[in-house]
């Protein structure tokens, strides 16, 4: 396997919140039946991770499962796993009906970390970012400014976000912009 590079090599930036890219990270979109029990425990026992709900993300560590759609979930593990993964995937689900693909090379991922994280994703995401409407542990596919877009929080401070590797300079721009210092407008905060 070829050593990972990452699409802006490691950028980052400090503001309200540190916006910085994730290193290289295995990512790979199941398709299949999400209350099948072969299904579940093929992904449990890839990840260590608990199966979500709708619109649940959970995590163990660098493994995760992430709730996409009814029929979809995107598996998180250290990049150099990711090929074995699918391929374990595709023994333990021979004779069903799923698909299963590595699309870590085809994603970027930044992490924002920083009390303002609510406030910085909300000026440009369509999504209420209350904390009684969201929630750590929940995850949402959405548009950030013009780019599609996915992100989910890991606890108060810490949210990841992901896109398509084509607009990783554009995401990472844009958030940046939004996080500069002195752009706070307190809509989170007491």
């Amino acid at each position: 396997m070829s050593k990972p590079v990452l699409p802006l090599g490691g950028a980052s930036s400090q503001g309200i919140v540190t916006v910085a890219e994730h290193g290289p990270a295995g990512m790979i979109t199941l398709r299949g039946d999400l209350s099948s029990e072969a299904l579940i425990k093929a992904v449990t026992d890839l990840t260590g991770a608990a199966m979500p709900g709708q619109r649940g993300a959970n995590t163990n560590g660098d493994y995760g499962l992430l709730w996409m759609s009814p029929d979809e979930l995107l598996i998180l593990l250290p990049y150099a796993e990711a090929d074995a993964a699918v391929a374990t995937l595709d023994t333990a689900l021979a004779g069903t009906h799923f698909l299963a693909v590595n699309v870590s090379d085809a994603r970027a991922q930044f992490i924002l970390k920083g009390a303002a994280v609510r406030e910085v994703i909300a000026k440009i995401a369509p999504v209420d970012l209350s904390p009684a409407a969201f929630a750590p542990g929940e995850v949402r596919r959405t548009r950030f400014a013009q780019v599609a877009a996915g992100f989910w929080l890991a606890d108060a401070e810490t949210a990841h976000v992901f896109c398509f590797r084509s607009v990783a300079e554009y995401m990472f721009n844009t958030l940046r912009a939004v996080s500069v210092t002195g752009s706070e407008v307190g809509v989170f905060t007491a």
